[in-house]
């Protein structure tokens, strides 16, 4: 299992304490692929520190806004002392649709207990991940496996990429002419994506990673503009 840690400034979200550069809870994974053969998922949250931490979670709609998921998340608010482990539970409380996936973002913010030492920063930090429904009848496949059906074109000063496929394809990287593409994020089932082109990205030849489920980037795949 691949783990991400929340580690300094990097994510921070709210100015409230930290203590130590490696302070931090382990998140017990990239993104949550949720089967849709299951009525649950589920992630740990380890606190390495001996610092103590209020964790508070939460399920964002695939726009980053908030608003009413058909999924709780338990337990939502909880104490993770020093070196315990806790499991979140996501449990599917309404319908989605069952011929694509459909995408969500899982939050997990860490609020550290507050320091005794004097002029202390108190810093509270958020990581986000992918949650990823998908139904019982696509788990005969992956998105690695449907990455050659993307189609690409060139549009002004922009890449886009049409995803025909039921699946949420998220890229690792994506060059076009040698040259990578900044922020490449991910292309949504039935639906286009665009990036912007760095200047002098000329010709047709294009090459893509895809991330898999694990979180890891796959082989490189080649598709023409």
């Amino acid at each position: 299992m691949r783990f991400i840690r929340t580690i300094g400034l990097a994510a921070v979200s709210l100015p409230l304490i930290f203590s130590g550069a490696n302070a931090g809870v382990i998140i017990g994974g990239t993104r949550i692929i949720f089967d849709g053969a299951k009525k649950e998922a589920s992630i740990g949250v380890t606190n390495p520190d001996s610092t103590p931490y209020l964790i508070q979670s939460w399920i964002d709609l695939k726009d980053g806004h908030s608003g009413k998921t058909p999924f709780i998340i338990t337990p939502p608010l909880y104490r993770l002392d020093g070196g315990q482990q806790n499991v979140e539970r996501i449990v599917m409380t309404g319908t989605l649709p069952q011929d694509k996936e459909t995408l969500f973002w899982l939050n997990i913010k860490a609020i550290p207990a507050a320091s005794s030492q004097a002029n202390s920063l108190q810093i509270a930090v958020k990581t986000r991940i992918k949650l990823i429904y998908r139904p019982e009848d696509l788990r005969a496949s992956t998105p690695e496996e449907q990455a050659t059906k993307l189609t690409w074109q060139r549009t002004g000063n922009e890449l886009q990429v049409t995803n025909p496929t039921r699946y949420v394809i998220n890229f690792n990287e994506v060059s076009v002419g040698g040259q990578n593409i900044d922020d490449v994020t991910y292309v949504l089932p039935g639906e286009s994506a665009r990036f912007p082109l760095p200047a002098g990205a000329r010709g047709n030849s294009l090459i893509f990673k895809i991330i898999n489920d694990y979180g890891s980037p796959g082989k490189p795949h080649q598709a023409s503009l």
